[in-house]
């Protein structure tokens, strides 16, 4: 049965909720060397990807946008995982064979059905091992999901490993109540924490109690869907940011996630949001773009809004800017 395991690929799995710094922690295990000559699968809901331009630097990676591949998506991936196996085993005498595929996955993503359906995939099942799950928490925003997202709570259940994200920006006592909550809710889960994507030291949480969490079996929630906005020539930059900022502080609650590239006076710029929260820019480069990207295009994920509605305040907003 070891030798089995061992002549499979490994599967890492990356997953976590919305906005919870699965690709910045990603990023900096790939230039850390952690990942290095692994297979990288990047995996969005909305059609417009965004989270390969942070991850240009690996050789070998391809993006799944459009869809979930735990669900929709799902076909997608399985068909590329036996592509990947297939190429891989016409490599047995070269000594170059792929030994480790790295899967980020959308932040609506459950990873149970992935890992069913490598085990129910009559080809999979004998060619792939999933080695590791590892879900990224963050640490502003977890406690909330938490009490509210069944979603967040089924990815932090399953995971073997937790990285509790933004920890350099929380405060301690809702950060210790975070960790002893999450180690209630999976307490098998090796639980690490990281700033900016780098790993750095857990505060002591054995003396905490953990929070009492609302039961939410059976609950109903509005679904999260991306909305896809195309800046053009009709939006400036400066118009957009203002529009933002007034979308934020009046929808932060339904708007869960806004992201994308955009070519401004200083540069192609990555724009990020979690919740009411803006992440500083980062300027790209421009190989960072990619063949066939698409500039100027912002992805808002949310819910409890008409899409339509909100290209339209965008356009609106726009114009009146310019009277």
């Amino acid at each position: 049965m070891a030798g089995h395991s061992e002549a499979r690929v490994r599967l890492t799995i990356i997953g976590g909720y919305l906005g919870s710094g699965k690709t910045t922690w990603l990023r900096h295990q790939l230039h850390a060397g952690r990942f290095k000559d692994a297979f990288v699968i990047v995996n969005e809901a909305a059609e417009t990807p965004v989270d390969d331009a942070l991850l240009g630097q690996s050789a070998k990676l391809a993006v799944l946008a459009g869809g979930c591949v735990c669900c929709t998506a799902k076909a997608e991936l399985v068909a590329l995982l036996r592509g990947l196996c297939d190429a891989r085993s016409r490599t047995v005498s070269t000594g170059e064979r792929l030994q480790q595929i790295v899967l980020e996955t959308s932040g609506l993503a459950d990873p149970a059905p992935i890992v069913e359906a490598i085990r129910c995939d009559p080809v999979l099942v004998h060619h792939i091992l999933v080695d590791e799950i590892i879900v990224a928490v963050d640490a502003l925003h977890a406690p909330d999901q938490l009490r509210s997202e069944p979603l967040g709570r089924r990815q932090i259940e399953i995971a073997g490993k937790l990285v509790v994200t933004k920890v350099d920006v929380a405060e301690t006592g809702p950060l210790r109540r975070l960790l002893a909550t999450l180690h209630r809710l999976n307490p098998g889960a090796v639980l690490s924490s990281a700033a900016s994507g780098t790993e750095v030291s857990l505060p002591e949480s054995s003396d905490v109690a953990p929070e009492e969490l609302p039961d939410l079996a059976g609950r109903v929630v509005a679904p999260i869907f991306p909305t896809r906005l195309h800046l053009g020539g009709e939006v400036d930059w400066t118009a957009f940011t203002v529009w933002l900022s007034a979308l934020l502080h009046a929808r932060g609650d339904d708007v869960v996630r806004v992201k994308g590239v955009v070519r401004t006076p200083a540069g192609l710029l990555l724009l990020q949001t979690v919740r009411k929260v803006v992440q500083s820019p980062e300027i790209l480069p421009e190989q960072a773009d990619g063949s066939g990207r698409e500039d100027d295009v912002i992805v808002v994920i949310g819910r409890g809004y008409n899409p339509e509605n909100l290209r339209r305040s965008l356009l609106h907003f726009a114009r009146a800017g310019r009277e």
